[in-house]
């Protein structure tokens, strides 16, 4: 699945290359033509990212909510601004009208930049809900579990459902509905500390719960945990609140590192070498996550794995007691 740092990529290359625009919108596949139609032709007017779902505000206060899902992801073709300031763009490739392809969701790699389009636009390929399109640029959606469109009353209740995010620096409710949101008094930081540690629920499953912190994923969820040398099973009441308070603040950090890499990247250990190795090898990025049976990098008991919250958990039983 998708986690945080992939849909604030896509909220920031939609905000690149789309926004200020007014794109055509359709529905390739055709389950989505009624919204589709009510978003075409319409400007582009924002687009933000809260945990795991894409809010893109259009002209006349509709809003496409999008929720990847296990196996929901963007594909985008033509003009496809680089994210990071510095790095070159590459818009043509060889021949006339060669664009750049991206894919933006499971699986996401650097592999996956500068393959060949010999078209522009490209044909669709597989199931496309919904195509938002520009003379210069096309962004795919396929495979999402939630995409409709929103007037700005539910999009603020969708977002008031929502936990709080690091990668969220100002009111994307306001920015999105116009209608800023309501909360007021503690900090992000102290919301989550304070729904982490009031519930007897397994604090590995108060992770996945996006309404308690958003955008925390399986991989995430596991390596936070074990960089905490937290037990998975330990009721939130049980934590201590200065831990609650660090595994928010380490999520702020692996975050940011996500957003600017698109790698999950979650070993503190690495030289510039290894981190270098672990970028381009994913088998060298994670403490636990996806290791079950491997002996812990750092005391050697095989790695544990079980169903928690419907995922696999992985976790060692000897540095997490």
């Amino acid at each position: 699945m998708p986690e945080g740092h992939t849909v604030h990529r896509i909220a920031r290359q939609f905000a690149r290359d789309l926004v200020g625009h007014r794109p055509a919108v359709s529905s390739p596949q055709g389950r989505f033509a009624a919204g589709a139609a009510l978003l075409d032709g319409r400007e582009l007017l924002t687009s933000a990212a809260v945990g795991k779902q894409l809010f893109l505000g259009f002209e006349g206060g509709h809003v496409l909510r999008v929720h990847l899902g296990l196996y929901g992801a963007w594909d985008f073709a033509g003009v496809v601004s680089p994210l990071e300031d510095g790095v070159a763009a590459v818009a043509s490739l060889g021949a006339p009208r060669v664009r750049r392809r991206l894919r933006m969701g499971e699986g996401e790699r650097e592999g996956d930049v500068g393959a060949e389009v010999e078209e522009f636009p490209p044909a669709p390929v597989g199931q496309v809900r919904v195509r938002i399109a520009t003379e210069a640029t096309v962004a795919d959606l396929r495979g999402p579990t939630a995409c409709e469109v929103l007037d700005p009353a539910a999009t603020a209740a969708a977002i008031d459902r929502l936990g709080p995010d690091p990668a969220v620096e100002d009111d994307v409710r306001a920015r999105v509905t116009g209608t800023p949101s309501e909360a007021a008094g503690p900090g992000a930081g102290d919301v989550v500390v304070q729904r982490l540690t009031a519930r007897r629920t397994p604090v590995g499953q108060l992770l996945m719960d996006q309404a308690v912190v958003a955008g925390i994923g399986n991989i995430y969820r596991a390596e936070l945990l074990y960089r905490a040398r937290l037990d998975p099973h330990t009721p939130g009441t049980r934590v201590p609140r200065e831990t609650a308070r660090a595994l928010w603040d380490d999520w702020a950090l692996l975050l940011a590192d996500g957003i600017r890499t698109g790698v999950m990247l979650t070993r503190e250990d690495l030289d510039e070498a290894g981190r270098a190795a672990a970028l381009a090898d994913p088998a060298e990025r994670h403490w636990v996550y996806g290791r079950a049976g491997e002996p812990c990098r750092t005391c050697g008991t095989p790695v544990a794995v079980e169903e928690m919250a419907g995922r696999r958990l992985y976790w060692c039983p000897t540095c997490q007691r």
